[in-house]
């Protein structure tokens, strides 16, 4: 892997999560989710999420991230934060 472009991949990627995570989070105060409701949109908007990347890393992740699937899975401690903040904006 040539570090420049894993470099601008692991940028591009934290992106995609942030926004997912942060729509998400507007989706579940939106519809008012509450507990476990919420954080399920959570997990699935993260799943869905990586499967479209894998999609678009055709079917071989390890190839454009270090991590390969599981960084594509993993939604980082600070996604997580954003979707809660955004969840409780949105749900007030």
């Amino acid at each position: 892997l040539f570090p420049p472009n894993v470099q601008y991949n692991n940028s591009r990627l934290y992106t995609v999560k942030f926004l997912s995570s942060c729509f998400a989070g507007a989706v579940a105060g939106v519809l008012g989710l509450e507990n476990t409701l919420g954080f399920a949109l959570f997990i699935l908007s993260t799943l869905f999420t990586a499967a479209c990347l894998y999609l678009k890393c055709r079917s071989r992740p390890a190839k454009y991230v270090p991590g390969g699937w599981w960084e594509l899975v993993n939604p980082g401690q600070e996604n997580i934060f954003s979707f809660v903040l955004v969840w409780t904006l949105f749900y007030g």
